[in-house]
């Protein structure tokens, strides 16, 4: 594939617009909440139901697309549906209203990402290694939205919040009209009887899922109250909104480094690191966020917990399934992923008020290194040649 024919900034453009709405919704989504009134508990069960409903839905989309093949109208059919999802938001502000909303707008919004991931890698086909040089474009998505959007919310009431969403997604929308399509290219290695359950029992998948919902559930107390508990340890909303992107922009460096990371150790090397700064970075934000050096090398930390844990995690589904259940594959992750990160928003909602921010978060350090020992356990039993060709 030459350089001309790869639509790189038709594909950046989209998870720009994409990670845009994350930034907007993990470290605002639970202070507008608190704003409408809600306690700690209440939270944790309305950021949970977007995270429950990825456990279900795309595993259901993954499998129409690889049946259908029509991924690239599935992001659109999405990508559309989740805007007129959440235009609902508008109509009332109650509990049970808006539990609603969040599990509508997130049954279409988690059809987008998994099938979008597996167009990006058929349009890089040999060249994977450079889907970080493509994926960095969301982190700089996340960067400009967390930090345009603490600046605002220094100025002007939370009330906005919905309107921004609403705006955000309808971009993401249009964006995806733009997109080419393409198909996972099948290759003769590739051409397989076995089907997606087989190939979720070879060496290693199984345990990777796992450590995959144990990551998420690490990340539940983050996404969920670190912007309350910063802003209750004194830092304003615009200080937030920087130590937001700080971690992001290390994410986006890292995205362009590992490649080179990539050539040197294993997938499963990478993902041990990742659960391991995970645990160190849990621990400095529960019992040391008031200490401005301690929170500024925690959210440099974001380049592992999240950057090189994501990427690792991508190539190893794409590594593990055929071109057939490219799409199942990576809609499972996004299923564990929304499964852990269920389990984490809730246990925090739980225990925020009843154990606090500091074993809230030592909770959550437990299940980063619980990961690093399955993985570690599993990486144990490949042998030198195994690893050596993963390296390749």
């Amino acid at each position: 594939m030459t350089e001309q024919a790869l639509p790189y900034w038709r594909l950046s453009g989209f998870y720009l617009c994409y990670f845009a709405l994350l930034g907007a919704t993990a470290p605002f989504l639970g202070l507008y909440f608190e704003y409408l009134g809600f306690s700690p508990a209440r939270i944790g069960e309305l950021v949970a139901i977007p995270m429950l409903m990825r456990c279900v839905a795309p595993n259901l989309w993954g499998w129409l697309g690889d049946r259908s093949g029509k991924r690239l109208l599935i992001v659109r059919i999405g990508a559309f549906c989740t805007l007129a999802s959440l235009s609902l938001i508008f109509i009332s502000k109650s509990f049970a209203w808006l539990a609603l909303v969040m599990a509508l707008h997130a049954f279409f919004w988690h059809a987008v990402l998994p099938q979008f991931e597996v167009i990006t890698l058929a349009h890089l086909r040999e060249q994977a290694a450079r889907y970080t040089q493509i994926r960095l474009w969301g982190s700089i998505g996340f960067i400009l939205t967390v930090v345009g959007l603490g600046a605002l919310f220094e100025r002007f009431s939370l009330g906005l919040y919905p309107w921004l969403l609403w705006a955000i997604i309808a971009c993401i929308a249009l964006s995806s009209c733009w997109v080419p399509d393409a198909r996972p290219q099948i290759s003769a290695s590739q051409i397989t009887a076995a089907g997606f359950l087989a190939q979720l029992r070879q060496p290693g998948v199984l345990a990777f899922y796992l450590c995959v919902a144990l990551m998420q559930l690490s990340h539940g107390p983050y996404y969920t109250f670190i912007t309350i508990h910063l802003e209750h340890l004194g830092y304003s909303r615009g200080v937030i909104g920087w130590l937001w992107a700080l971690g992001v922009l290390a994410e986006v460096l890292l995205f362009i480094y590992i490649p080179r990371l990539l050539q040197r150790v294993s997938l499963e090397q990478v993902l041990i690191g990742s659960f391991l700064l995970a645990a160190l970075r849990w621990l400095l934000l529960g019992f040391l966020a008031d200490q401005p050096s301690v929170l500024l090398l925690a959210q440099l930390l974001h380049a592992a917990t999240f950057g090189s844990f994501h990427a690792a995690a991508i190539l190893f589904v794409q590594r593990s399934f055929g071109a057939h259940q490219q799409g199942q594959g990576q809609a499972l992750y996004a299923a564990l992923a929304g499964v852990g990160g269920a389990a984490g928003a809730l246990y925090a909602g739980y225990s925020w008020g009843s154990l606090g921010p500091n074993w809230t978060f030592a909770l959550a350090s437990l299940a980063a290194l619980a990961a690093a020992v399955i993985m570690a356990l599993q990486v144990s039993k490949l042998n030198p040649f195994t690893q050596q060709q993963e390296r390749q």
